[in-house]
C-alpha cells in the first residue's frame, strides 16, 4: 500500500496520496492548489493518479482538483450534496473505490458541511478492517471541526456529534486518524494538536469533546471556544464549487517607480519580510504580514479586499513569489505585482521609508504607568475576555479599518497581542490609517504581563 501525507504548513492543511504501487494506481484526497508535490510523488512511486477525492467544499483554501485533473486526466469524486458546477462523479455514504488491493470507503459525516465525507482505508492484502480513516474536517487530533461554515452553528454541532458517534467512533480503536487539518488551522478549535495523526482509541480516551455523551452539552462546549470564521470563506467555497480553476496567478516584477504608481492607484502594499525588518524600514503605508511564519494566507485574506490589487514586498524576488503562491491558496487572485529586488531596490533609489518603534514587553509597564501610552489589544474576543490589561482598548487586528474609538491618533499607541506576531500586523494597520506614533510590543504579550504579577481585568 502507498500512503503519503502532504501538509500545507501556512494554512495547517493536510492532503493525501493513497494507492497500490503493485497495481500502479493512486488517488489524491483534498489536493492543495500547488500540485507539483503529487505529480513528483506519483512519478517517484511509479503510479498513475487516476482519482481525486474531496471530503467537502473547502472554506479556508482553494482546492487544486482542477489543476490536478487537467494534468492527469483523473476523475473527481465528491458527495452529491456538494453539488459542484464542474464535471465529477457523485457518491453517497458507503461508496467504495478500489485501487488495486486498497479500498477507499466513504463515510458520510455531515456537520462541518452537509456534504462532508470521511474516507476509511482498507488494505485487503492485510485484512478487511479499516486501518486508517482520513477524517477531513470532522475529527482532528485533540479537537473537532467547527460547525458554522454552512448551516446554523447549533445544527452543525449536532450534526458533528451524530457523525462522530454513528460513524467515526464505530471504527476499531486501532484505526489511525489522519485529519484534514493540523494545529493552527481556522477550521478547528484551540485544542487542535500539531501532531499529524492519532488513533480512534486515543482520541476516544483523550479528546475532551469525544468524552462528552450528552449532545446538548457537547454543542455548548464546542461552541464556547469557537473563534472567528475563516476570512472570505463564502468566496472560497464558491471558487471550489465553481468551474475548475486550472491556472494560478502570475506576479509581475515592478520597479520602485511602478510600485509608487500602483500604490497611488490604491493597491495594498503587503510587506512579507520579518516584522523586525519591517519595523526598521518599510514602504510608507505598507502592511506587515510576514510569509516566513505560519498563517500568512489567513491573515492576508482577512486584511485584503479581494476586488482590490495586492502588491508584495519581500527581502528578494523569491520571497515575494512564494508569498504570491500562498495568497493564491486563499483565493487572492488580483496581484498588482511585486517589488523587483526587494526592499533593497527601494532604498537604493533613496525613496522615503517609514519605521515603527519596537517596545520590549518588559518595558511596557513603566511606560504605561507613566501615562505615556495608549494600549490597543489586537487579540481575539475570547482571549480578551479571559484577561486583558486595565485601560487597554480591544480591536482584533483584522478589524482595524480605522483608528479605534477612544484612541487619539496624535498620541503614542502601543499595540500588543499574545506574542507580538499579530501586533505587528495591527501596528502597521494603525500607522496606515494615520496614527502618528505606533509602538509594536515585542517579546511577549498579555500573558507575559500577567505572569509578571501585573494587574489583569476579566
Amino acid at each position: 500500500m502507498l500512503f503519503r501525507q502532504v501538509t500545507h504548513d501556512d494554512l495547517g492543511c493536510a492532503s493525501y496520496l493513497v494507492g497500490d504501487d503493485a497495481a500502479g494506481i493512486a488517488a489524491v484526497i483534498d489536493p492543495r492548489f500547488e500540485i507539483d508535490v503529487y505529480l513528483d510523488l506519483a512519478r517517484y512511486m511509479g503510479v498513475r493518479i487516476e482519482h481525486i477525492l474531496e471530503t467537502h467544499n473547502h472554506a479556508d483554501h482553494v482546492s487544486g482538483h482542477g489543476r490536478l485533473a487537467l494534468a492527469t486526466g483523473a476523475t473527481i469524486h465528491v458527495h452529491r450534496l456538494a453539488a459542484p458546477e464542474y464535471e465529477h462523479e457523485p457518491f453517497d455514504d458507503g461508496w467504495e473505490l478500489a485501487l488495486g488491493e486498497v479500498v477507499v470507503r466513504a463515510l458520510h459525516t455531515p456537520g462541518h458541511r452537509p456534504e462532508h465525507t470521511a474516507f476509511a482505508l482498507v488494505d485487503r492484502a492485510r485484512g478487511e478492517q479499516p486501518w486508517a480513516v482520513l477524517s477531513g474536517d470532522s475529527l482532528f487530533v485533540g479537537d473537532i471541526a467547527r460547525p458554522d461554515l454552512a448551516v446554523d452553528r447549533v445544527e452543525g454541532a449536532r450534526g458533528i456529534f451524530r457523525s462522530l458517534h454513528e460513524q467515526l467512533l464505530t471504527l476499531p480503536d486501532s484505526c489511525e486518524v489522519w485529519p484534514g487539518h493540523l494545529g493552527g488551522s481556522m477550521c478547528g478549535g484551540p485544542g487542535m494538536d500539531m501532531k499529524v495523526s492519532s488513533t480512534i482509541g486515543y482520541e476516544r480516551a483523550h479528546n475532551p469533546l469525544l468524552r462528552e455523551p450528552d449532545v446538548e452539552r457537547f454543542v455548548a462546549r464546542s461552541l464556547a471556544t469557537l473563534g472567528p470564521q475563516p476570512p472570505n470563506f463564502e468566496a472560497i467555497v464558491s471558487l471550489n464549487r465553481g468551474p475548475l480553476l486550472a491556472t494560478g496567478v502570475e506576479a509581475t516584477p515592478l520597479t520602485p517607480r511602478q510600485v509608487e504608481l500602483k500604490k497611488g492607484e490604491g493597491a495594498l502594499v503587503v510587506d512579507v519580510r520579518t516584522d523586525q525588518q519591517f519595523d526598521e524600514a518599510h514602504v510608507p503605508g505598507a502592511v506587515c504580514i510576514t510569509s516566513l511564519s505560519a498563517g500568512f494566507g489567513s491573515r492576508l485574506a482577512w486584511i485584503a479586499d479581494r476586488e482590490g490589487e495586492i502588491l508584495l514586498v519581500g527581502r528578494d524576488d523569491d520571497d515575494a513569489l512564494n508569498a504570491a503562491k500562498l495568497a493564491t491558496a486563499v483565493g487572492i487572485r488580483r496581484m498588482a505585482g511585486f517589488l523587483h529586488g526587494g526592499m533593497t531596490s527601494w532604498r537604493e533609489e533613496g525613496r522615503p521609508v517609514a519605521t515603527i518603534e519596537r517596545l520590549a514587553i518588559g518595558d511596557l509597564p513603566a511606560r504605561a504607568a507613566a501615562g505615556e501610552l495608549q494600549i490597543v489589544d489586537v487579540r481575539e474576543r475570547r482571549e480578551w475576555d479571559e484577561g486583558h490589561i486595565p485601560g487597554s482598548v480591544h480591536t482584533p487586528y483584522h478589524d482595524i479599518d480605522a483608528i479605534p474609538a477612544g484612541i487619539d491618533p496624535e498620541l503614542p499607541i502601543a499595540v500588543l497581542c499574545a506574542s507580538g506576531q499579530r501586533a505587528a500586523v495591527g501596528a502597521s494597520l494603525l500607522a496606515r490609517h494615520g496614527a502618528k506614533h505606533v509602538l509594536h510590543v515585542v517579546g511577549g504579550g498579555v500573558g507575559t504581563w500577567e505572569r509578571a504579577g501585573l494587574p489583569i481585568e476579566r
